[in-house]
Order: C-alpha cells, then sequence, then structure tokens
C-alpha cells in the first residue's frame, strides 16, 4: 500500500488502456509520488500518461520492474475522482483503464502552462514624446505588466512604438503569469429580481449549497419558466462559498445564448468544455480547472471527468436528454454518473427539465430525491395554445407534407410579421430513394439501414457509419434514367414544400448535418433569436432550450414519428420531444400555438400533450413500468456481439446465453438480431437482460463473460447497463 508519503519502491499505475488493474513499477530513489500523482511511464515500445493509483502493489521481482518515467508537475487526482473512476469502471463492467483515458485527455496540459514575456513601465523617461508615445505611457500608468501586443492594442499605436519606449528603458522585460481562459465570476454582479415560486425554489438550493451535502434536488418547470435563473442562484452561492461549479448542458456546442445569460447574471462566461473545443484551448480550460483557477465550467457530458480541484455543486440541465447517455467504449449516463460524482464528493446536485425522465421522477414521488416545482411561466407568459391537426382528416395536397390548415397558420403568422417553426427530427431530403421502374432501393453496403438522400449535397449518407455517394441519374440496378424517386420527408423536402408556398419568406434550415458546423448553427441559432428569419425547419437541435422571442408557431410536421418503434422509452421520448419543441412558442408573452400533425389524435401521448396535464401521462406512464418490471422499478442490460460474419456474432451470442448463471431475480432475452443487423460491416446479435431492481446485474454478466465462450477473431462484446437505445 502507497501512502500520501514520500519515497515507495514501487507504485500501481493506471494506464489509459484496457486494462482490469493498475501496473506496477518501480519508483527511482529521489523520485516522489503519491496516490493521483500523473506519471509517464514505459507500456511496450511506447511512453504514456498514467495516473499512480490507489491500493496494494503486485508481488514481482523488483529486478523486472520498469521504472517510472516522470512525475508532471500536475496537481494529483483527488481521491474523490480516484474514487468515482473505480466505481463507473464497476458499474459499466468497463476497464478502469478506458474510464481513466477519460480524465486523462488533455496531455499538454500535464506541464505548467509557460509565463508569457511581457513589459512594465519603469521611471524612465523616453528622450521624446509624441502623441503615439503619450498615448502609450498612459495606457501603461499603474504598474500593471502588458504583453507587448496587448499594450500596442490598447494604446492604438503600432508595437514598433512600444519597442522603441522599451529600447530607451522606460519598459523593462517581466514574465506575466498565463492569461486565465476565463475570468472569475461575481455572484452578486446582477441579483435578479425573482418570482415568488421561483425565489422559493432558489431559496432551497441554496440552503442546499450552504449545508455542503450530498442532496438530489429535480428542478421541475414548465418550458419558459426561469429554471436558469433559479440554478444560477445555487451556482453564485456555491461560488460565494469557494467552490468550484459543473454545469452539464446536452448541446453546449450549440448554446452560445445560454453562455451569454451567464456573462450577464455573473460578469463572466464560464469556461466551455465540449469536442468542437480548440485542442489548446482543452488544455488550459483542464489545467486551469485542475488547478482550480476555474471556478464553473458549462460542459458536455465529459466535462464529468475533468479534475475538479473543489467540485461543490453540479447541475445537470435538461437532465431528461438521451445526449446524456454515452455508447462509445464506456457505457454511461452521466445524469446517472453525476449523481454519483456529488454522492462521493458529499455535495449537492440539481436536475433541471419541463419534461423530467420517468427515472427522476420515480425518485422523486419516493422521497430519493427533493422536487421544486416551477408551475407557470416567467412574468406570467401564457403557454401556447396546443391542437392536433388529424392528417385523416386534413390531409396534404398530392406530393406535399403539409397540411392546409398548417399552412394557413403559417400564412397568419407571416402577416403578424412573427416566426413560425416547422418541427421534423428527420435530417436531409428523404429517408428512402428507390426506382419506379423496378424498385431498386439504395441502401447502405455496410449497414442495413437505407441511405438518406441529401439533396443539398447531391449525396445519398448512411447516417450510421457515414457511407456516402453521388444521387445518380439512372437506377444502378436496370438502368432507366430519370425515374428515381425520393420517398417520405426529410428537413430539405420540408424547406422545398415551404418555399413553394411562400417563396417571399426568409427560411433557415436546422439540421447537424449542415455545411459549416457547429459555427455555422449558432450564428443560425442567433439570426434567428434576432428575428433575422421567418420560417424555421429544425430537426431536435430547435429543441434544446433556445430563446426565440418572435417565436409564435411550432408545427410538428410528423407527431408520430417517435412512436413506430419498439423502444419502451418511445412514449416518454416523444412526449419530452413534442413538449420542448412546442415550447419554443409564446416565450416572451406573445399569443402562440403549437400544431401537431397526427394520424393518431386519440394517442396518449398526444392527448397528454394537447391537454397540458403532464401529470395523468406520468402516472400512466410510471404505472405501466411498474406493471412491466421495467426501469425505474426493475434493472435492464444490454450484451451486443458484433463480428465480421453474421456466424461468428450468432455463435457467440448463444455462447454467452449458454454460460448465463441460474438466477430467480435476473433472465436473459435473445439472442436475436439487433434491430440494425449490420453497421459499418459488422453482424450485430443482442442480448438483453433483465432483472428485480435489487439484483445483482454486474455480478450476473461477469459471471456469464467469464463462464463463456473467448473472445477470438473479429468478435467484440459491448455491455451496456441501463440502456437507452434499443437499435
Amino acid at each position: 500500500m502507497i501512502e500520501d508519503s514520500p519515497f515507495v519502491a514501487a507504485a500501481p499505475v493506471l494506464v489509459p488502456m484496457p486494462a482490469e488493474r493498475p501496473y506496477t513499477y518501480a519508483v527511482p530513489a529521489g523520485m516522489r509520488v503519491v496516490p493521483g500523482s500523473i506519471v509517464r511511464v514505459p507500456l511496450g515500445p511506447r511512453q504514456v500518461a498514467g495516473i499512480v493509483w490507489d491500493g496494494a502493489v503486485e508481488k514481482v521481482d523488483a529486478k523486472k520492474l520498469r521504472p517510472i518515467e516522470q512525475v508532471f508537475d500536475c496537481p494529483p487526482i483527488d481521491r474523490a475522482m480516484r474514487r468515482f473512476v473505480d466505481w463507473v469502471a464497476q458499474y459499466t463492467l468497463s476497464p478502469p483503464g478506458m474510464v481513466a483515458r477519460m480524465l486523462l485527455r488533455a496531455p499538454e496540459a500535464f506541464d505548467p502552462e509557460p509565463w508569457i514575456e511581457g513589459l512594465q513601465r519603469t521611471f524612465a523617461k523616453p528622450d521624446r514624446m509624441t502623441e503615439a508615445r503619450t498615448r502609450v505611457l498612459e495606457t501603461a500608468e499603474g504598474g500593471l505588466a502588458w504583453t507587448r501586443s496587448g499594450l500596442a492594442h490598447a494604446a492604438g499605436v503600432s508595437s514598433t512604438v512600444v519597442d522603441g519606449l522599451r529600447v530607451q528603458g522606460v519598459f523593462q522585460t517581466v514574465m506575466i503569469p498565463p492569461r486565465p481562459v476565463v475570468a472569475a465570476p461575481d455572484p452578486g454582479y446582477a441579483v435578479p429580481s425573482l418570482m415568488p415560486d421561483q425565489s422559493d425554489a432558489a431559496e432551497t438550493l441554496r440552503a442546499n449549497v450552504a449545508t455542503g451535502t450530498f442532496g438530489v434536488t429535480l428542478l421541475d418547470g414548465v418550458t419558459g419558466s426561469g429554471k436558469t435563473e433559479v440554478y444560477f442562484e445555487a451556482v453564485a452561492a456555491a461560488v460565494g462559498r469557494g467552490k468550484q461549479v459543473l454545469i452539464l448542458l446536452p448541446e453546449i456546442a450549440l448554446t452560445h445564448a445560454f453562455l451569454e445569460r451567464f456573462q450577464e447574471r455573473f460578469g463572466a462566461k464560464p469556461a466551455e468544455w465540449h469536442s468542437d473545443l480548440p485542442p489548446r484551448m482543452r488544455e488550459k480550460v483542464w489545467r486551469q480547472v485542475a488547478e482550480g483557477g476555474v471556478r464553473v465550467v458549462a460542459g458536455a457530458r465529459s466535462a464529468l471527468f475533468l479534475p475538479f480541484r473543489e467540485l461543490g455543486l453540479i447541475v445537470v440541465d435538461e437532465e431528461h436528454d438521451p445526449a446524456y447517455k454515452q455508447e462509445d467504449r464506456v457505457f454511461y449516463n452521466a445524469r446517472d454518473m453525476a449523481v454519483v460524482r456529488s454522492h462521493i464528493g458529499g455535495f449537492p446536485v440539481v436536475l433541471a427539465s419541463a419534461t423530467p425522465s420517468v427515472e427522476s421522477r420515480v425518485n422523486a414521488s419516493q422521497g430519493r430525491y427533493s422536487r421544486a416545482v416551477l408551475s407557470a411561466r416567467f412574468a406570467e407568459a401564457a403557454l401556447p395554445d396546443l391542437k392536433t391537426i388529424d392528417m385523416r382528416r386534413a390531409p396534404p395536397a398530392r406530393g406535399g407534407f403539409l397540411s392546409p390548415v398548417l399552412l394557413g397558420h403559417i400564412r397568419q403568422t407571416l402577416e403578424r410579421k412573427e416566426q413560425s417553426l416547422l418541427f421534423l427530427n428527420r435530417r436531409g431530403y428523404a429517408p428512402l430513394t428507390l426506382c419506379r421502374v423496378c424498385g431498386h432501393r439504395f441502401g447502405c453496403p455496410v449497414c442495413s439501414a437505407w441511405l438518406v438522400e441529401h439533396r443539398f449535397r447531391g449525396q445519398l449518407v448512411c447516417h450510421h457509419c457515414g457511407h456516402n455517394e453521388r444521387r445518380p441519374e439512372a437506377c444502378p440496378e436496370c438502368g432507366t434514367l430519370d425515374h428515381l424517386v425520393a420517398c417520405g420527408p426529410g428537413v430539405e423536402r420540408i424547406a422545398e414544400e415551404v418555399v413553394a408556398h411562400f417563396p417571399d419568406a426568409r427560411t433557415i434550415v436546422l439540421s447537424s448535418d449542415l455545411m459549416g458546423g457547429v459555427r455555422r448553427l449558432r450564428l443560425e441559432l442567433e439570426a434567428i433569436a434576432n428575428g433575422e428569419a421567418d420560417i424555421v425547419i429544425g430537426t431536435q437541435l430547435v429543441a434544446k432550450g433556445h430563446n426565440f422571442p418572435n417565436m409564435t408557431l411550432v408545427g410538428v410536421v410528423d407527431a408520430d414519428l417517435g412512436l413506430a418503434n419498439g423502444d419502451p422509452r418511445a412514449a416518454e421520448r416523444t412526449f419530452q420531444l413534442l413538449s420542448q419543441v412546442t415550447g419554443r412558442a409564446g416565450r416572451t408573452g406573445k399569443k402562440s400555438l403549437g400544431l401537431l400533425q397526427t394520424f393518431q389524435p386519440d394517442h396518449p401521448v398526444m392527448r397528454a400533450i394537447v391537454s397540458g396535464d403532464a401529470e395523468a401521462f406520468y402516472e400512466r406512464e410510471i404505472a405501466e413500468r411498474e406493471r412491466a418490471g421495467l426501469p425505474p422499478f426493475g434493472r435492464l442490460a444490454g450484451v451486443i456481439v458484433s463480428a465480421a460474419t453474421r456466424a461468428e456474432a450468432e455463435g457467440h451470442a448463444r455462447g454467452l446465453r449458454r454460460a448465463a448463471p441460474q438466477a430467480s431475480d435476473l433472465f436473459v432475452l435473445g439472442p436475436a438480431e439487433a434491430p440494425l443487423s449490420l453497421i459499418g460491416g459488422r453482424h450485430r446479435f443482442r442480448l438483453l437482460i433483465q432483472g428485480e431492481r435489487r439484483a445483482d446485474m454486474q455480478g450476473f454478466i461477469r459471471t456469464m463473460l467469464a463462464e463463456g465462450p473467448k473472445i477470438r477473431g473479429s468478435v467484440r462484446v459491448q455491455v451496456d447497463i441501463d440502456p437507452q437505445s434499443f437499435l
């Protein structure tokens, strides 16, 4: 066992690879390591970064041990984070090394940032004064150190003016510490005036922060009720107590408006953390979080694995969002892991949503979470009137997808110079392209999925593996020209129909695969908020908490789309998505309307949304889950077996099924081909394990994997505890 004290002969080091345990390394004489030290060690022919871990070292001949090469000049990973890594690994059945890999994603940050050469005013005077030199000296008054370019820019002169003063000894060279990535937030900068129910909820959250102990609060408020302003008060309380704060957002790369709202409240923006952040900025954020310089981070799910020094609060905004589930390498749900991280660290966590997950609602009703409710919109703004359009009675014109009823309301909205939003959760132009002569359908050559036509780019694209090809003029099967037909609508096709009906309207299409990436999406969201578009057509990106002040009409093109699969969460997901989308309307008090085109107006989901009776929907959905023993009343886990051939995948999956231990509280369904049975050329079979809430799911699966066939050839096995996707 190594201690948090000096000089040991050997140390366990967890390396970022599929390692089930730390490896033992020799500690050279004079080198000091403690649990949490980030070190560089040899691994085969490579040098990798690792973390000195807790626990006993292996009994290995000291002569066979390879030495630790370097201890990085970096704050050690604290005990709470090390415990969190171990917990995530055990719960998700992932190698601890792969979980540690998520913690070590900024290798250039392990060494201190270099100090910057700067200039500071001396008592010397220049040989002569000019207007430019006067401005430089006035700017540099007060004894602060400046960078050469920063001083020149602030004074409005060229750098040669500054250089001339330095040559004459008017400035001396000094070293400046690295610049903070963001300024420190000020809890008292712009304290808001809250409505009574907001004030009550904020006081509850502040009290939880003041206790400094673990607790979960579900902040449940209708769209536009001011949940963000409420949890900002918890953030202010935590920062005021000298703690760091993590705010998780499902689409942080797109939420420019959130960053501005934070700045308006605290006088400074939070540090960002997401995959689109430039590498150099990621390294700066990682390092300054570890050193405690960054006090608030707004980030995607991976921000959970930042090495916070003094973390005292986690907020999970839009806690119901499926984007919090990672389904690659380490399968985890960031919402659930945020609760675990808070429990280990002994501080509060806030889960915020207008449409909470069934799991969170049940936890609140059973007393595991407390619940704060905001039942009215901020400043008494009315929720939109919601209505269904029965597509059997008001069908679209031949070749179209928009009902005359919806088109009529769009026209009226344009006449009032207000904005409309049309929502369809399908990217591209059409989900299927076929030949009218021979019936040939364009499918992905390496996936069991149709190619989606993207007419803006002139391509057919697979949304699962990324395969793409040019849309041909002739059918590749029969050679017939000009007989390829697009089946079904995507957002691009709806845009085409809108332009045909309203050629003078300013129309914007929002979709994650449009050219220009995140930067363009941010600019277009900003343009919509500024009123620079009349009609917006978008996928689920538009449901992510955006505030469009002039939007008074929301039309859902295909409200039935999410109900058309066998996902046990289909009703919940559809209710959440449609509620969030229609909640974009009327947020600033204007009279607003939400219209849902559906062939099932009497479906319980449609009735719940239109009536505004969310409680009735939750009661029904919770009762059905309890009857079926589904989460949160039971446990689920998926085991996906994939291989280069169908026979390999099926054989291994059947071998695992035979190896499953006998258990009265757990049973195995399958194996069966996954709904998407082929992705990227790999055949997929799925086992589903279902059991009682208190069943030892992880122990059951560990035994099954250990007793089952050994992984050989192209076979890969992925375990998904608490699956969110069933494709």
